[in-house]
């Protein structure tokens, strides 16, 4: 699956859009739930560890939840969101995407390109599929002058 203008939302990206609606449920500020994006993607502990530094045994979820385990889950949650925004927020959709094998990817799916510590790319990915896939509205207009 690509993302796509031509078979979802034509609206242009912008720069408040790194912010979507919470189409998953993932939660802002404080009422966000980090479990949430663990369960979304089948992450262990291992995998949060790898992607933080932080120690397989200091991963946790409560209110003494390391920081940098916090900061990197809701960048995820944020992407996801991104994502699902894309899919008109379509829950399923989502889901599907992120567990799919992509070519464009190296043929690995986004969920292992976040397990494997490649979130930055994936991220990178994602914003320029968006902002490839936006209209070029200035591009039809005459210029002023």
């Amino acid at each position: 699956m690509m993302l796509s203008a031509t078979t979802h939302s034509t609206k242009a990206f912008s720069l408040f859009d790194s912010v979507p609606d919470d189409h998953m449920g993932f939660g802002f500020g404080a009422s966000f739930n980090a479990k949430a994006v663990q369960g979304f993607l089948g992450l262990k502990k291992e995998d949060i560890s790898r992607m933080t530094a932080v120690s397989p045994k200091s991963v946790r979820f409560d209110e003494a939840m390391p920081e940098p385990v916090r900061e990197r889950l809701e960048e995820i949650a944020l992407t996801i969101n991104l994502v699902a925004k894309v899919f008109g927020g379509d829950v399923d959709k989502t889901v599907t995407w992120f567990k799919a094998r992509n070519p464009l990817l190296g043929d690995i799916s986004p969920r292992d390109m976040i397990r494997l510590g490649r979130f930055e790319r994936l991220r990178k990915f994602i914003l320029n599929a968006m902002i490839e896939s936006r209209p070029a509205a200035s591009a039809a207009a005459p210029e002023a002058h």
